[in-house]
């Protein structure tokens, strides 16, 4: 359990799901109303914000201002200005595009923040535009460069004979979109006997290029032949607006990252003055930088840090890359020799730590030192090829993670949480840990997220799903939703209007006008995430530098290539036992000091630590972990102990150093414990019974762990405490008893504060601290415990189940509402059904409204559970509005507005919109999110399924 010293607070948060936030920046500040008062009417800056893209900056001052109105009314509470390209198979009705940056386009952004403010808003800007960013302008000497290697295997004796021109061709990067400008040059020659079993087996012949054309004998045997290709201007711009287009930033270069920053600022502040008058922070999105992984003066940092000249080895530690610089052959090239291999892998770590410190340093610290120069906050997403993924987190103002609807595996969201595949199921991406852990560390509470990215399934998300997956964002530490993306739109183009990305938040869509229930629930969940601190008294260390000596640095939010890829499933497992972790990286480990059996850092304070699979580690974090254990902290190291230290420098003696070290940390025993992990992967089951066995830490007792239920631990200032729960699953339900310990109980009060509502009732626990839950599907349940002795009613939910049980299942009239044409249908239905599985129904696209006449015999204690329901309900009896249900159970009260005998019942389903739009084949923009090959969007499920029942209680 914590101490004092690290947390104080107490209460328990059961319920809904939320992200949420703007700027609480201020540690130790309260909710300026009170915890309670402020959930009930939480502030703007709690409320989710959006992405807007200004599509093509084909932006107007009115239509400006009508969107930021239209979002207001939907519960928005901020935007991310965010220029983008406009969007192609997409009429632009003759708008002209403003120029990034221009007196016009500054003149916008001014007009667009000073109404946000006035309206209560908060806004964000986008640096440049697109990603990564860049411009038409930028001179050749600023922009990014890459290294590519190109090998190809002879057989000698022979005269070989090739171009300049063949090779650079061979290895053309494969960018997102390619720079016209680039320029390769050849900077190494290098010829290999095959296999290689030392650098002697290699000698340069970079000579043999003369005049753009490769003349060497090849001597008898096999041989590879290696070229270093270096491309200058390489890669565009992903999506940049006129202006900001171009050619991509060289973030390697400390000179051109500041000239960057200084021309927008510099740019805009001489015209509307400081930023900080209108923008709460700049914002840089995903360090996607296509592989760019060179500078003018890497070779001297690279032999400055690490003692030796890397050009020798460099044409052998470099992959067959693909897109983004994703990997796609590691065997690529000669075969090597297994003490030559090893020695390769140090080099790679040593390069790749190398450029991840230069990024850190030219362009991570440049950007922080420019945001605190212009006093505005700084946020970013913090991933990328090259970038350390806990470290980049530590100073942003803001860190940000993401999270998808689906991702290209296509997985189920709230369907299937696989433990063979850490991506399948999960909405949270990988880096979402590493950014909030550093939040954690470094004592901030506002974690933002780009969410939901949608860039599969738009038009036919739901709200329940958009709920589900930032509800799993929050189990990652995310405490504030950007919602992914609010298109710029004229109300007059044509159907769907200008959609580039995002979940069609369109007041177009059938739900619009209930997204203001989604909003509502997650401002009042973040109101009380970003004033408490998720608690953690255990840490990961991911086996990341093992990965870089491996196969480099992974890229993208979804890595294809983990060393260890159950890292993730192991905190989840962690989570679904009643406890909690933070992720740790060397660097933080190397920093912390040992203090009663704790391993601290800033306000966190950890007792067990896990290295799941390290195998390299630096002497000086060891020396901390030896520190540790002998202080009392536990080490869980599964599959293997570490066994070797980091870089060439291990493998010059640092090695021989560390496996000592780890002899004697065995003396300890069950201190510094190795595990197995699991043969069969149930990762779940295997951490189940290693807390049981070893009694590791937890601070609530779930009785029934499931894959599918999360919690997280938050403690606030003034000793009070909440709970967050989810159950994730989209159709199944989830039944425990959960008992929360003594300490939390003391003196304390027990509440579950209604997320929908913003009501709170008296939880009633029994003498052990416990009671038994039933969370329906996609539902989340929020627990307090604080000293507040208000009465107040007890929390008594609506049963699923009853006595005297009606089937309503029969003879439905149903109104068919169309809401894209002007269509308006009455059918019988003797049965409910699915309206994706009729013929004729399978395409509507509207509001269902399906009425019968029930009798009740008694006006009280009737229940009405309507099953399985596809899409949003509104329920009415006799008239009269029983309430709006767009997630988790369908269960009403019936007592409000039933009359003895025969009663009216009206049900409103608002359904989807995806199924209708693949049927309008001669709309290009439609169909390209519909029915595009390999994201071809499955028919829906629509409608009432029932099994529809009225019961008594």
């Amino acid at each position: 359990m914590t101490s004092r010293r690290e947390f104080i607070g107490q209460s328990i948060l059961l319920g809904g799901s939320f992200m949420f936030a703007d700027k609480l920046f201020a540690k130790n500040a309260a909710a300026p109303l009170g915890y309670y008062e402020s959930f009930k009417n939480p502030a703007a800056k709690y409320r989710p914000f959006v992405r807007w893209w200004w599509n093509g900056n084909k932006v107007e001052e009115g239509e400006l201002m009508r969107e930021l109105k239209l979002l207001k009314d939907v519960g928005v509470g901020g935007v991310e200005i965010n220029p983008i390209s406009f969007p192609s198979r997409t009429a632009d009705m003759g708008k002209k595009s403003v120029r990034w940056l221009s007196n016009e386009w500054i003149d916008l952004v001014k007009k667009t923040c000073d109404r946000a403010r006035d309206m209560d808003m908060t806004s964000d800007l986008i640096v440049g535009s697109g990603w990564p960013f860049g411009s038409e302008d930028l001179r050749e000497d600023e922009r990014a460069q890459v290294v590519l290697v190109y090998a190809e295997k002879l057989e000698g004796p022979m005269s070989y004979e090739s171009t300049h021109y063949s090779i650079a061709a061979a290895v053309d990067p494969g960018v997102t979109d390619k720079n016209t400008r680039r320029s390769p040059e050849i900077i190494s020659l290098r010829l290999a006997v095959d296999p290689i079993t030392n650098l002697q087996d290699t000698k340069d012949i970079s000579s043999a290029l003369q005049g753009g054309t490769i003349k060497v004998d090849i001597p008898e045997g096999k041989h590879v032949l290696y070229a270093l290709v270096k491309f200058d201007s390489f890669a565009t711009v992903i999506n940049g607006a006129p202006g900001a287009s171009g050619s991509i930033l060289n973030h390697l270069d400390k000179q051109a990252v500041e000239n960057y920053l200084n021309r927008m600022s510099d740019t805009m502040q001489n015209r509307i003055g400081p930023l900080s008058n209108y923008i709460r922070a700049l914002f840089t999105d995903s360090m996607e930088l296509e592989g760019c992984n060179w500078c003018a003066d890497f070779l001297d940092e690279f032999k400055r840090r690490c003692g030796y000249d890397l050009m020798p080895y460099l044409p052998f530690i470099l992959f067959k890359v693909g897109r983004l610089g994703a990997v796609v052959d590691e065997n690529y090239g000669a075969a090597k020799g297994v003490e030559f291999a090893e020695k390769l892998k140090r080099i790679r770590f040593d390069y790749e730590y190398t450029k991840a410190t230069l990024f850190k340093e030219r362009f991570t610290d440049t950007y922080l030192a420019w945001c605190k120069k212009l006093k505005v906050k700084s946020r970013a997403q913090a991933y990328g090829r090259g970038f350390f993924p806990l470290e980049t987190s530590l100073g942003y103002d803001i860190p940000e993670g993401e999270s998808w609807t689906t991702n290209y595996l296509r997985h189920k969201l709230g369907e299937e949480m696989s433990d063979e595949d850490y991506r399948r199921g999960r909405g949270y991406t990988m880096i979402n840990k590493y950014v909030s852990s550093a939040a954690h560390l470094t004592g901030k509470r506002l974690v933002s997220c780009e969410e939901m990215t949608n860039t599969y399934l738009v038009f036919n998300e739901t709200l329940e799903l958009l709920k589900l997956g930032s509800d799993q964002s929050i189990m990652s530490g995310i405490t504030h939703s950007v919602w992914h993306g609010f298109n710029y739109s004229p109300p007059q183009a044509a159907f769907p209007g200008w959609v580039q990305y995002g979940s069609y938040y369109n007041e177009k869509n059938n739900w619009w006008p209930y997204f203001n229930y989604l909003n509502n629930y997650k401002a009042r969940l973040s109101s009380q995430l970003q004033n408490a601190d998720q608690y953690a008294d255990m840490a990961i260390l991911p086996a990341n530098y093992d990965l870089w000596a491996e196969s480099g640095v992974q890229t993208d939010p979804f890595p294809e290539k983990l060393n260890v890829p159950y890292t993730s499933i192991l905190w989840e497992s962690i989570n679904k036992c009643g406890g909690s972790s933070d992720y740790l990286s060397e660097s933080i480990i190397k920093g912390a000091t040992v203090k009663d059996g704790k391993l601290c850092y800033g306000k966190r304070s950890y007792g067990v630590l896990f290295l799941p699979e390290v195998s390299s580690i630096s002497l000086e974090a060891l020396q901390v972990i030896q520190r540790f254990v002998k202080a009392g902290g536990r080490v869980i190291c599964i599959e293997k102990y570490p066994e070797k230290g980091l870089g060439l420098q291990g493998f010059n003696g640092e090695d021989a150093a560390v496996r000592q070290l780890v002899e004697e940390l065995k003396s300890y025993g069950k201190r510094f414990l190795l595990v197995p992990k699991p043969k069969d992967n149930r990762f779940l089951e295997w951490y189940a019974q290693l807390q049981q066995e070893e009694q590791l830490p937890r601070y609530v007792e779930v009785e029934v762990p499931n894959r599918f239920f999360m919690q997280n631990r938050y403690i606030r200032d003034d000793e009070s405490e909440f709970f967050f729960f989810q159950n994730a699953h989209r159709y199944d339900t989830h039944k425990t008893r959960i008992t929360f310990p003594s300490n939390i109980l003391k003196n304390r009060k027990a509440w579950v504060w209604d997320l929908d509502t913003g009501s709170r009732y008296a939880l009633t626990l029994d003498a052990q601290g416990g009671r038994s839950f039933d969370f329906g599907p996609t539902e989340s349940l929020l627990v307090v415990f604080d000293r507040d002795k208000t009465k107040a009613t007890n929390w008594v939910p609506l049963p699923a189940e009853g006595q005297n049980t009606t089937a309503l299942d029969a003879d439905w009239e149903v109104e068919l509402r169309h809401s894209l044409i002007d269509k308006v249908e009455r059918i019988k239905m003797d049965k409910l059904i699915d309206l994706k599985d009729s013929e004729t129904l399978s395409t509507f696209c509207g509001t269902a409204i399906y009425r019968k006449k029930i009798n009740l015999s008694q006006t009280s204690n009737n229940i009405l559970n309507l099953g399985r329901v596809f899409g949003i309900c509104d329920v009415y009896l006799n008239g009269k509005q029983l309430g709006v249900k767009w997630y988790g159970r369908r269960l009403y009260d019936l007592s409000q507005g039933a009359r003895s005998g025969e009663n009216e019942l009206e049900i409103r389903v608002v359904t989807t919109m995806g199924n209708y739009l693949k049927t309008l084949t001669d709309n290009e923009a439609v169909q390209h999110w519909v029915n595009r090959k390999g994201r071809e969007q499955e028919i829906q499920s629509m409608g009432l399924v029932g099994p529809v029942q009225r019961y008594e209680i």
